[in-house]
């Protein structure tokens, strides 16, 4: 039977991947799947990468993914889903992304270095294009406040925030705060020191010690988060 997640149009998620580059977002990239159990065949042609990667990694091959021989006798075309963490050469990113492309490789994510690159990656075939620097970045500027320890934002200008307590929030009840009428953000859930994650309830208390996880737009995210 085939897997439904395929059959919806998404990769397995046990499924192997294939990883072109080990270069920090590649390697950091692979190393994550490995750990999450997943088998990976990476494939580099830095001599120096492949030997420090080979007693981490899955599967760790020394070639010139531009080449689309190289690929197919390395067995890239049984693969469903690929990164492309090339960001050195964009003339290399575009060759390897075509050749993942041609080989009918259904998931490709891959790398991008300026909108331009992005822009190329896209029209030729790779229907997930990553900015790591940028969106570093733009999370990076969230976080430099203080009050925000951890920022993932989504489409359409919406995010989630792991954060602490405005002053006003602490010794009351989320109920008797009333965050979501005053400022428009939803507490999803409370992280107390040493006890689990616990779903917010008008009914939760909130501490000074605690940790919230707030859901919302990114502006009505910042304005809670400047609260004393």
């Amino acid at each position: 039977m085939a897997d439904k997640s395929a059959l919806n149009g998404r990769p397995a998620h046990n499924a192997p991947v294939l990883v072109i580059g080990l270069g920090r977002f590649g390697s950091a990239t692979a190393e994550q799947l490995v750990k999450q159990g997943r088998e990976v065949l990476a494939i580099e042609r830095d001599p120096g990468l492949v030997q420090k990667w080979s007693g981490v990694l899955t599967h760790v091959v020394e070639a010139d993914a531009t080449n689309i021989d190289a690929l197919q006798q390395l067995g890239a075309q049984e693969f469903t889903s690929a990164v492309v963490g090339v960001g050195t050469s964009i003339e290399s990113s575009v060759l390897i992304t075509v050749n993942l492309v041609d080989l009918g490789i259904e998931h490709l994510w891959v790398k991008a270095i300026t909108p331009s690159h992005g822009k190329i990656l896209t029209r030729i075939g790779a229907n997930h294009v990553i900015y790591p620097e940028a969106d570093a970045g733009r999370r990076a500027a969230h976080l430099v406040g203080g009050r925000m320890l951890d920022f993932i934002e989504f489409d359409d200008g919406f995010a989630i925030v792991k954060m602490y307590p405005p002053k006003e929030t602490q010794g009351f009840t989320l109920g008797e705060s009333a965050v979501r009428s005053k400022y428009g953000v939803t507490v999803v859930g409370v992280k107390s020191p040493g006890e689990d994650f616990t779903y917010a309830r008008p009914e939760t208390k909130v501490s000074g010690r605690d940790m919230l996880i707030v859901s919302g737009h990114v502006d009505l995210l910042e304005r809670f988060a400047a609260r004393p």
